[in-house]
């Protein structure tokens, strides 16, 4: 008998774990839809996560990407 296989569009996939699935809107999806730079996007993710996951280390995560963005865009 043969199998069909019905590709799964990668948006609905989460490789370890579900603390982004179980958001109403992924950080992923809102960065990309609002067009969010770099390190604005992974500060957005790590505070979303932060509850969910890897608690104060995603906040001080979150805190040097903002770091980052100031000292490239306010020298």
């Amino acid at each position: 008998m043969e199998t069909s296989i019905i590709p799964t569009k990668p948006s609905s996939v989460q490789v370890g774990g579900s603390h982004y699935k179980d958001m109403a809107i992924q950080p992923a999806h809102f960065a990309y839809v609002n067009k969010i730079g770099y390190h604005e996007a992974c500060a957005i993710k790590y505070l979303c996560r932060h509850g969910k996951k890897n608690g104060k280390q995603d906040l001080e995560k979150a805190i040097h990407f903002i770091q980052m963005l100031i000292e490239e865009q306010y020298p």
